[in-house]
């Protein structure tokens, strides 16, 4: 038997070896086509290849991609574990001719493959071409040698391909596999095509017109190639089944799920069961090793979807523990050799399966309960009321999709119209609800897009470019058709890697770009009701309306400082509580592109030897290189996991778990585990270096460190070891003596400083020398002394004051200095006098004349100043006039 392995090979060494580039398989989630959920054929990851938007140095590739077709208009979920064809995961294999070869070297590759390399047998195939094309008949009937009645001229669209109402289009020849008359069904084109007889295997569409409007179709310069063919149907053909369901990869699935169920593989009643089970791992598996984790809404929804039904199958079975998990260890066995993203992802696949299928335990059975009730008394044909399918959407969690393959095996049906209703009710009584930021009417708009359009798709995660399909346009608070060149607008699109302003972190910018040289440029990214990404953009060239696509460019290098600076707040966290205690907590935040900014609670500062030991705890992380783990869980599971909340935060019904760093041996988790649905590194070592630059206070009980990371950081200790080099220069001592040369110095300049004040303190006093021969003066009977004095500090007039009065006895002291261009005022009153004088109301006076107010301190000694340090002498004069009339003399 070949298994499905070997055939992958084969395929691609099969195109290698006429000259294809062999190009890896593209992520599930499209990046150059906004209006896919997922990737659903070969050939959606080279659409600006065969547009013409891209080239490539070599014209011709063979690719194997990993597709998904559940969800939007192309979905087989329904359909899956019915029907022997139909899948929600699946390969598909490709070549590819961009203007190079055309049908002639297409049909012999595809005709050699078959029949030469993997040796099916030529009189079991058959061959479609569209009813026109004379071309691609004459070539079958020359290279294969296929009669006349095998190739047959298909009119319908099936045999003609195009990738929209204008673009790339043309005929279609697919290839059937006749697997016996022992199946049912005709020849491709007969009424009975149908049947599970004659399968098609292999589609080769001739791109050879361009399809300018409804009516006009040209040929194009350059035409190309796109094949596909589905690996599971071929790989059925070569081991010898019409049944894709018997191949290798799922039977070994479908047996471990019957292994661990302990029930019956193929038995009527668990056949289904175990099919639709070995389907959706694959599926599940695949979509969250490329980074879609389940939520309620866009890609997760429908991984939610996916996952909740194959977990219904499980309750069919009669499984009392979570099954899903248990099943990856197979497909990694059956399929992580040929895609390594499986076994790399392998711990976030079950995590995630055994925590969602946990979740849905806990309201499945009740929701069944509801549904056995609800279709008690019904009769086959008859339809499942719509609010009764949405109560179990509500309540339960149960898909609509869940519902209508449960009553399916009764004969029932659900009524859709009334499930929809029951839903735009519900928004309307949210919408009622909202408290929002006050502003009313920008809240209505924002809950009227939200409606038409759904939640924006966050898909920068993963990337930083993505293509995104325009929905709405908004400009002070209302919708507009248009925006041109100058004008600034918001932009809504269906989805975006630009993440938006949330939990400290800053909002993305970038650029938007479309045809005829359309460009805006992003400066923020804002997330009105939760669920609405919007750029807030400029215009700078063309014209952006509603229902354009456009290319979304994050800034790369902004955004992986921010990444670095987020990753590193969750460090630091942990190193606080490490080193301060378990008392710390997260009381605010900034991530910016320069910096980050981390509030937190804690009663004193921190002292220079806990900085430095958090700062080494920090980068002993950053310097392990440990990869970053982010899960999907309940708020209750994360916080029982051992994951930090912030306080007051409110959370949803999941949220994404950020695991950072080493296992602590103590806790056995790893050293930093938080709730945080921001950007972060893939590993700790992208941080690059942790420094930090300040810690400071911000309120009472809380303390703020500000800190730089990754090239900020190594820039700030360059600057830093620059001015360390540039002291020792002017010191002349090493580097690393420094400190104790800046430290003598220092204490050297203090001395010289104390020296200094002595004598300028002991030169006031003394005055000019005839000043200091004289006799103090006496006004109105008491002896009075007053001195100017420049360049005396004002915190040394005191100390003059009471040298002054000490050498009185008994009198008073009045010393203006003057400094910086200001003025100071001392007024000094003996003890003996301070009865009927006050040195307080002295010093305000004197304050007065120097333009200044108030004054304050102790009858015998107060202090006060002024602005106009020209106005000494008159500050004197006003304290002798105090004097006067404080004892009553007449001037």
């Amino acid at each position: 038997m070949t298994s499905t392995d070997e055939i992958r090979r084969s395929f691609l060494e099969h195109f290698a070896a006429a000259g294809h580039d062999v190009v890896p398989s593209a992520p599930l989630v499209p990046r150059n086509d906004p209006t896919l959920m997922f990737v659903n054929a070969g050939m959606v990851p080279f659409k600006n290849l065969f547009t013409g938007v891209e080239t490539r140095a070599v014209p011709r590739v063979a690719s194997v991609q990993k597709c998904v077709r559940a969800g939007g208009k192309h979905n087989d979920l329904d359909n899956v574990g019915y029907t022997p064809r139909h899948h929600t995961f699946f390969e598909m294999l490709g070549n590819f001719s961009f203007g190079d070869y055309f049908k002639d070297e297409a049909i012999r590759l595809a005709w050699d493959l078959l029949t030469r390399t993997w040796g099916v047998p030529a009189e079991r195939l058959w061959v479609t071409v569209y009813h026109d094309d004379d071309e691609a008949f004459d070539l079958w009937r020359r290279i294969s040698g296929l009669s006349p009645e095998r190739i047959r001229r298909i009119a319908t669209s099936d045999n003609f391909w195009s990738m929209g109402d204008t673009g790339p289009c043309g005929p279609c020849s697919e290839i059937f596999f006749d697997h016996g008359p022992h199946l049912p069904g005709g020849p491709p084109g007969s009424a009975a095509a149908d049947g599970d007889r004659f399968v098609e295997i292999w589609n080769l569409v001739f791109m050879q017109y361009e399809q300018l409007d409804a009516t006009t179709r040209v040929p194009l310069p350059r035409p190309s190639i796109d094949t596909g063919m589905g690996l599971e149907r071929i790989a059925a053909v070569l081991q010898g089944t019409h049944d894709n369901f018997a191949t290798d990869v799922f039977r070994q699935l479908i047996l471990a799920s019957a292994e661990l169920t302990r029930t019956a593989p193929d038995a009527p009643a668990t056949r289904v069961s175990h099919r639709v089970i070995a389907d959706h791992v694959r599926a599940a598996g695949f979509l969250i090793a490329d980074g879609v984790l389940p939520a309620n809404e866009g890609r997760g929804y429908v991984l939610r979807r996916i996952l909740r039904r194959a977990m219904r199958h499980a309750n069919l079975l009669g499984t009392a523990e979570p099954l899903m998990h248990r099943l990856v260890p197979t497909l990694i066995t059956a399929m992580g050799g040929a895609w390594p993203e499986l076994v790399r992802a392998r711990p976030l696949i079950e995590e995630t399966l055994r925590l969602e299928e946990a979740r849905f335990r806990q309201t499945l059975e009740k929701g069944l309960k509801l549904l056995d009730e609800a279709t008690a008394d019904l009769s086959p044909g008859a339809v499942l009321p719509g609010e009764v399918a949405f109560r179990l959407y509500d309540t339960y969690g149960f898909p609509l999709d869940l519902t209508e393959d449960a009553v399916k095996a009764q004969g029932l049906s659900v009524d859709r119209a009334g499930f929809e209703a029951a839903m735009a009710e519900q928004r309307r009584r949210a919408r009622a609800a909202w408290v929002g930021s006050g502003e009313a009417a920008a809240d209505a708009l924002w809950f009227e897009l939200a409606d038409r359009h759904g939640a924006t798709e966050f898909v920068g995660y993963a990337t930083t470019e993505a293509e995104g399909l325009v929905q709405a346009l908004v400009r002070d608070g209302r919708e507009v058709t248009r925006a041109g060149a100058g004008e600034r607008v918001d932009v809504l699109v269906n989805q975006t890697p630009f993440y938006a302003e949330a939990g400290g972190q800053v909002g993305d910018t970038g650029e938007i770009l479309g045809d005829a040289g359309l460009r805006l440029v992003v400066d923020d990214t804002v997330k009105p009701l939760g669920r609405l990404h919007l750029h807030r953009a400029r215009v700078v060239a063309g014209e952006i309306r509603p229902g354009l696509r456009v290319r979304l460019v994050v800034d790369a290098a902004r955004r992986a400082a921010i990444r670095a600076n987020h990753s590193a707040t969750h460090l630091l966290h942990a190193a606080l509580r490490q080193v301060l205690g378990p008392h710390v907590a997260q009381k605010g935040s900034l991530v910016a592109p320069d910096r980050l900014r981390f509030d937190f609670s804690h009663p004193r500062a921190v002292r220079e030897e806990e900085l430095a030991r958090i700062e080494d705890l920090v980068n002993a992380e950053i310097l392990a290189n440990a990869p970053a783990v982010t899960r999907l869980m309940t708020p209750e599971a994360a916080i029982a996991a051992g994951a930090l909340a912030l306080f007051g935060e409110k959370y949803g019904d999941e949220v994404r778990v950020l695991e950072l760093g080493r296992t602590v041996p103590d806790t056995g988790r790893p050293f930093s585990v938080e709730l945080c649905g921001g950007t972060h590194v893939s590993a700790t070592g992208d941080i690059g270096l942790f420094l930090i630059l300040s810690e400071s206070a911000v309120a009472a009980g809380v303390r703020r460190i500000e800190a730089v990371t990754g090239e900020a950081a190594r820039r700030y200790a360059i600057a830093r070891d620059r001015a360390l080099k540039e002291a020792a220069r002017v010191l002349k001592v090493a580097p690393e003596e420094v400190p104790a040369r800046v430290e003598a110095l220092v204490e050297a300049v203090r001395r010289l400083e104390r020296d200094l004040a002595d004598a300028r303190r002991r030169l006031a006093l003394a005055g000019p020398a005839e000043a200091a021969r004289a006799e103090p003066e006496r006004v109105a009977g008491v002896a009075f002394l007053g001195r100017v004095v420049d360049d005396v500090a004002p915190r040394a007039l005191k100390g003059l004051a009471d040298e002054a009065k000490a050498r009185l006895g008994s009198g008073v002291v009045a010393i203006v200095g003057r400094h910086d261009g200001r003025a100071s005022v001392v007024v000094g009153v003996t003890d003996d006098l301070t009865g009927p004088l006050s040195a307080i109301e002295l010093v305000r006076a004197a304050a007065q004349a120097l333009g200044g107010q108030g004054g304050g301190g102790r009858p015998d000694l107060a202090q006060a100043g002024g602005p106009e340090a020209g106005r000494a002498a008159e500050a004197l004069a006003a304290v002798r006039e105090g004097l006067r009339s404080a004892l009553g003399v007449p001037a």
